[in-house]
């Protein structure tokens, strides 16, 4: 399955707006508060889909009944970019908890590979899984985390969330995992040689936090 914000307007809309556009990107507070919003509604859409079970409970009038989450999520991120993302979901399923994913690039000329170098979660068996990323191009570095986080444990649900998708990385997580849903505010048709999306919106890494050092 895949969610696609864009489909219909909305105040989405202004902040992917905000996003692109090079004379308000460089603001790196409003740039990651903006992917932070768009996280919030993603995890209200996510939240949708979640098993709940009823609580009963007393109020000050009454006792009455409640929804509440049945099995608390699992909350992955891709190191560094899809921090704000992340902590957009953890926003609103505050809950959760939190796993870790470090993955680089490593360019050899036009050619480049990830590189997976660390992995901190708890057990995501019989729990669903929410995995997060800003920009979701190849698909390539998704795909290996999903590989690795699904390779011993059994999530009851699987969610790939970014704010933009490219279709090459959409169909190739689907063309895998087939059960997983997309979460997407845009879809973007085009990459670059380089593996970043077209139109996009630069390197979501750098405009949140600085630019790296190159090694």
């Amino acid at each position: 399955m895949l969610t696609n914000l864009s489909k219909a307007n909305s105040v989405v809309s202004e902040w992917l707006s905000e996003l692109r556009n090079v004379d308000t990107q460089l603001d790196r507070m409003r740039f990651r508060r903006n992917i932070e919003r768009i996280g919030e509604v993603l995890a209200y859409e996510i939240s949708k889909t979640i098993e709940y079970s009823v609580l009963d409970i007393s109020t000050p009038i009454c006792d009455t009944s409640c929804a509440q989450i049945k099995t608390q999520p699992v909350i992955c991120t891709i190191l560094r970019a899809g921090i704000p993302l992340y902590q957009g979901l953890l926003n609103f399923f505050d809950k959760a908890d939190s796993g870790f994913v470090g993955s680089y690039r490593q360019h050899t000329g036009d050619e480049f590979t990830i590189n997976q170098q660390y992995l901190a979660n708890p057990s995501t068996d019989n729990r669903p899984l929410i995995l997060a990323d800003t920009m979701l191009g190849t698909g390539a570095s998704m795909i290996q985390a999903l590989d690795t986080l699904l390779e011993f444990d059994c999530p009851t649900q699987v969610h790939v969330v970014s704010v933009i998708a490219c279709s090459v990385g959409i169909k190739k997580i689907l063309d895998k995992y087939s059960f997983v849903n997309i979460w997407t505010a845009a879809v973007d048709e085009e990459l670059t040689e380089k593996g970043y999306l077209v139109p996009g919106l630069g390197d979501a890494g750098d405009l949140s936090f600085g630019q790296k050092k190159q090694s």
